[in-house]
């Protein structure tokens, strides 16, 4: 796969606790959008985040945002 596959054409909305997070990039796994090792033998890698204070974030599902893994609007061009 080179191409990551496209979840959802709108962020997920989520509220998250402190700690570290890992961000699906290769958009196949079963527990999105956080990783579960689903891009094993490919080129991908799960984008690893901090949440210091609890917050509500636009996590981007179509793969494409320049600001992973926030949502940058990318998908309003898809």
């Amino acid at each position: 796969m080179t191409e990551p596959n496209i979840v959802d054409t709108k962020p997920v909305i989520m509220n998250l606790e402190p700690g570290t997070y890992y961000w699906c990039s290769c958009g196949f796994s079963a527990n999105q959008p956080f990783c579960n090792g689903a891009h094993k033998g490919s080129e991908f890698t799960p984008v690893a985040f901090e949440v210091t204070e609890a917050k509500k974030v636009a996590i981007c599902q179509c793969k494409k945002t320049g600001n992973a893994p926030f949502c940058d609007g990318a998908h309003a061009s898809l």
